[in-house]
């Protein structure tokens, strides 16, 4: 079986509490992890960033901002193994030692955030490299990595393949306050760098793009690798 790094964002998976599609995610991973080792890291989405938000306005100061939304991508990771049932490990994994032990039990192990001032995407590239993934797939709320914001920019264009040396030059002036939330921060594209992993980025609003990218190679997105060769389906 190959080793499948996923980070799912937590602004497509729990938007808002009440707008969350957990449910509609189980069936999804699942089937990705009937065949596939899988590790999931999830994000704080909404919920996180208001919390956050609470917090600046209260003069409290970026890291313990960080570990407030660090609480809150472990409660949304908590909901998921939850709704999971049987076929996630039973306890969300608090460090990259933690996730490797947990995957001996051939379950479907899930993560949040592990330390202030790194998002989930950069945890979540470091547990690829830490459990030598296949691929690390990033399911965000943009169908790839483009020039510039589509949602702000109209002429953006989006890439079908970058290397991770471009990844780099693109992402390379994003913020790290916390809550950031840009298509992929450069802790994690330095990682990408380092580590040769394949990286896909994809439209996971839609939970079913998911498993027909890993399952089937059907999907749009960028690949973002140095070796010019088709990433997916494993």
């Amino acid at each position: 079986m190959k080793t499948v790094v996923i980070s799912l964002g937590g602004s497509i998976l729990i938007p808002t509490l009440e707008k969350n599609k957990i449910k509609e995610y189980v069936p999804v991973l699942e089937e990705i992890a009937a065949h596939h080792r899988l590790f999931v890291v999830v994000g704080g989405g909404g919920e996180a960033r208001r919390y956050i938000t609470v917090a600046r306005d209260l003069g409290i100061d970026e890291g313990t901002s960080d570990e407030i939304g660090i609480l809150i991508t472990r409660l949304n990771a908590n909901l998921l193994v939850a709704a999971l049932g049987d076929r996630a490990y039973p306890k969300v994994a608090e460090s990259h030692s933690e996730a490797k032990k947990f995957a001996e039990s051939k379950k479907i192990v899930i993560m949040g955030g592990i330390t202030p001032g790194q998002t989930t995407d950069a945890v979540a590239a470091v547990l690829a490299e830490r459990v030598g993934a296949s691929v690390f797939v990033n399911a965000t709320s943009v169908d790839g990595i483009y020039s510039a914001d589509p949602k702000k920019d109209k002429k953006a264009r989006r890439f079908d393949t970058l290397t991770p040396d471009q990844l780099l030059g693109i992402v390379g002036k994003a913020g790290l306050g916390a809550g950031s939330n840009v298509v992929l921060d450069i802790v994690a594209a330095r990682v990408v760098e380092r580590s040769h992993i394949p990286l896909v980025v994809l439209d996971g609003r839609t939970p079913e793009h998911l498993s027909r990218a890993i399952c089937q190679g059907e999907y749009t997105g960028t690949v973002v690798s140095e070796k010019k060769k088709k990433i997916l389906p494993l």
